[in-house]
């Protein structure tokens, strides 16, 4: 079982809205892809909170796992593209899930039905109410139980304390070139990517890091291995909101699968291009997640 915590809310662009939030997006790729997955997250008792539990329902989740807020409304995200789709956020403060509480059902999955991988971001620890329940949950999880830290930082919602926090619970790092950079100024570390790199292997006991670059493709780094890929396709892109979502899905899914790196790489390339061609982040139908299920050979049960 994969465990996801996190925000789920509305992206509101300007002709139309998707449900979004990056830990639900990485949660329904998986559960998709056919990886029994959990994920939490707290929503308003409103209209949208009431369209979010509707559409968990009838894919597949465990509605038990979303808390229902009286006091506090569903988020919401302001979305504004650029001429290439690239987005631009304004981002609801105070909402539903900034209040998720650590409960008995929380603790029942980490002691009787222990995750194999935990997914969080940065988001949710925006609050010290967020950032004391991530980090209560990881420091709660079984020893065997790996993490994958999807670092997303957006502006307002993060600070120094919750990404050094965050980084010493983490596995797998995924993050793009201005994040690395940001986490270089942060760590006065200026002589480059691969010092940085080797930096954050050997200060906080990250075994990989996945970097991505948009069109420039992306890299993996482990002490013993680093591999690059390029696009293999040119795409026509409708916006680039929730590609980084779907890119770490399949690092996910590769870590759970012990696939090579290079086909890990290939197949999250594949599918990150894919969205950037949809509406949003999530697809409407289940095409390409067939058409990465017999990429990949099919799965194993987990």
């Amino acid at each position: 079982m994969v465990l996801v915590i996190g925000e789920i809310l509305f992206d509101i662009f300007p002709e139309y809205r998707r449900l979004g939030g990056a830990p639900f997006n990485f949660a329904y790729h998986l559960k998709n892809l056919g990886i029994d997955t959990r994920f939490i997250s707290r929503i308003g008792k409103d209209k949208p909170g009431r369209e979010i539990i509707d559409f968990i329902g009838k894919h597949g989740f465990n509605a038990d796992d979303i808390q229902i807020d009286a006091d506090h409304e569903t988020g919401t995200v302001q979305v504004k593209l650029n001429p290439d789709g690239i987005p631009e956020f304004n981002i609801r403060p105070d909402a539903a899930y900034d209040y998720i509480k650590f409960n008995k059902s929380i603790k029942a999955l980490l002691d009787y039905h222990p995750p194999v991988l935990i997914y969080f971001g940065t988001l949710m620890q925006r609050t010290e109410n967020g950032f004391q329940i991530i980090q209560q949950m990881l420091s709660q999880k079984k020893a065997a139980t790996r993490t994958l830290y999807d670092i997303n930082l957006r502006p307002g919602c993060y600070n120094e304390k919750i990404i050094t926090a965050s980084l010493k619970q983490t596995d797998i790092l995924k993050l793009n070139h201005e994040e690395l950079s940001f986490l270089g100024r942060m760590l006065g570390e200026e002589t480059g990517d691969r010092a940085l790199i080797d930096r954050l292997f050997n200060d906080y006991g990250i075994t990989s890091i996945v970097l991505t670059a948009g069109e420039s493709g992306s890299e993996w780094y482990s002490e013993t291995e680093h591999r690059c890929i390029k696009p293999t396709e040119k795409i026509d892109i409708v916006d680039t909101v929730g590609a980084g979502d779907a890119y770490a899905a399949i690092v996910a899914l590769g870590h759970l699968q012990k696939w090579p790196v290079a086909k890990t790489l290939s197949l999250a390339s594949y599918f990150a291009a894919h969205i950037c061609s949809l509406e949003g982040a999530i697809p409407s139908d289940n095409d390409v997640y067939n058409r990465i299920l017999k990429m990949e050979g099919g799965l194993d049960e987990r």
